[in-house]
């Protein structure tokens, strides 16, 4: 498949065949995905494949809360946990998660409720002492550490599309980082990046909506002309 294609059309895969990936594939991908850059080639990655089902139990009950808290943030108009929101609207949001907890536990389930059967679950962990974490100690939320974490976990995803799978990177698990250590027995230098799940796509989509590059970049200053096709 072109790589153009492929950039063009891999994207967030949530619904799975029950078809089971055998270990063989996880490893081709994972082998693949190590290829990845970091900051000083230093790899500061680690993956736990979960397939205990007690333990594929535990990640779904420490997803869940956080996911409902997901939904009730956004079903109020909010970019759940953004570093500059309105902390007053978020926390009257929050006060509406159990509802949706409740009335999710009275339906069939999606992705999150049924976390635990999803073909594949790696746990992505990244090493605090590998990170070159250039904006430590700024006055403002950092993120400059995950660049040398998540371009590996989208070469993760990349190649499971070689391999015909489908995947999603979610970070929920995050919000109970402490219990998801002690459940994977991780110490506490290393954090809990995010879940990436894999599997066979019941559908793959094709048809990504994206903003134009017009919509994100400009020519010599933030407040510049856009930068426009030739």
């Amino acid at each position: 498949m072109d790589l153009t294609e492929v950039l063009r059309t891999t994207g967030a895969v949530r619904e799975f065949q029950p078809e089971p990936v055998p270990d063989e594939v996880v490893y081709r991908i994972l082998d693949t995905a190590r290829f990845a850059p970091s900051g000083g080639n230093r790899q500061g990655w680690r993956i736990v494949v979960v397939k205990d089902p007690g333990i594929r139990a535990g990640l779904r009950d420490l997803y869940l809360p956080g996911w409902y808290e997901y939904l009730a943030q956004a079903g109020a108009g909010l970019v759940p946990w953004a570093p500059v929101t309105d902390g007053e609207l978020e926390a009257d949001a929050l006060l509406g998660a159990p509802g949706i907890a409740a009335a999710a536990a009275e339906g069939p389930g999606g992705f999150a409720e049924h976390l635990d059967a999803q073909p594949v679950l790696l746990v992505l962990l990244a090493d605090l002492r590998a990170l070159a974490a250039v904006d430590r100690g700024f006055g403002r939320y950092t993120f400059v550490g995950g660049a040398s974490i998540y371009p590996f976990a989208w070469s993760v995803l990349l190649a499971a599309r070689a391999e015909g799978l489908g995947g999603v990177i979610t970070t929920m698990a995050t919000r109970r980082e402490d219990e998801v250590r002690a459940l994977l027995h991780v110490p506490e230098e290393l954090a809990v990046a995010g879940l990436i799940v894999l599997g066979h796509p019941v559908r793959q989509p094709t048809r990504l909506r994206r903003a134009p590059v017009e919509g994100f970049a400009t020519v010599d200053r933030f407040d510049g002309p856009a930068f426009a096709r030739p």
